[in-house]
């Protein structure tokens, strides 16, 4: 991928820093800029909270922007306009309208259906598990997952996958990246067959008969044949497993011989 790269000087910052833009020539995140500073030292920054760790008191970053390099007062009056509307909300105690039951919010991903007590005499609730579990989605959510990128415990950009050619995405706006996001949540999110978009209307208009149950695709077909090379691929990766396991085990029990020879030899 060919890359252009812009350092300069980042007067918002203690003097020394420095503030670089690279920016994609080329592959399908052509146009886009990641931004990264520099300490005088010449350590790497990759976002605004690992600066702000660093810096830690001495460089207030409440109104710093991370993409332009500058400080913007608007930004901090805006979150501070906020805080003080919610906080006035809360304080109004409005009463709950809502008749719907509710959903708990928990880290678990699987959605529990909870009982709504109303303070009424004679009153029996009831939970509705089929209300519960069929909640309407929002089209095209996936793409809010657009620029999210995962990286490693060093903090590395990790290589995207590369889908098989027979995979096309369906919607306005999509790319293989928007088609990634969502076939892994489809995969991890529903314990349906995952088959794409299986009628031919979400191809014409896919904002009225699009399939939110299944990710943004034409509909494929996985072959025993795709099976039995996946199959492969996983006996082949467990066999290098093993391999450098064991070659791993035999150079930690050659160290340990040598080790033992030489203390051996320090004490005769």
């Amino acid at each position: 991928m060919i890359m252009e790269r812009k350092r300069m000087d980042c007067p918002a910052l203690p003097p020394g820093w420095k503030k670089e833009e690279v920016i994609r020539k080329s592959g399908l995140s052509a146009g886009k800029s990641d931004v990264y500073y520099y300490s005088p030292s010449g350590k790497k920054f990759r976002s605004k909270p690992q600066l702000s760790r660093y810096l830690g008191n001495s460089v207030d970053l409440g109104c710093f922007d991370f993409r332009t390099g500058k400080m913007m007062p608007s930004k901090l009056q805006k979150n501070k306009q906020r805080l003080r509307n919610e906080n006035f909300s809360l304080s109004k105690g409005k009463p709950d309208l809502n008749t719907a039951l509710p959903i708990r919010q928990t880290a678990s991903i699987f959605k529990q259906p909870v009982t709504k007590v109303v303070n009424h005499p004679n009153n029996k609730v009831k939970t509705d598990l089929q209300r519960a579990t069929e909640q309407p989605r929002q089209l095209f959510w996936e793409k809010r997952l657009k620029g999210l990128r995962s990286s490693d415990v060093t903090e590395e950009v990790l290589r995207t996958m590369e889908l098989p050619k027979g995979l096309q995405s369906v919607g306005p706006d999509t790319t293989d990246e928007t088609l990634l996001s969502a076939i892994a949540s489809a995969l991890h999110m529903s314990s349906a067959p995952i088959t794409g978009q299986t009628s031919t209307a979400a191809e014409k208009n896919p904002a009225i008969w699009l399939n939110t149950a299944q990710p943004l695709c034409k509909a494929f077909v996985v072959t025993d044949e795709d099976i039995r090379e996946q199959e492969l691929k996983v006996h082949q990766a467990r066999k290098s497993l093993e391999e450098a396991l064991m070659a791993d085990g035999l150079a930690r029990a050659a160290e340990l011989t040598r080790d033992v020879g030489v203390e051996g030899k320090t004490s005769a």
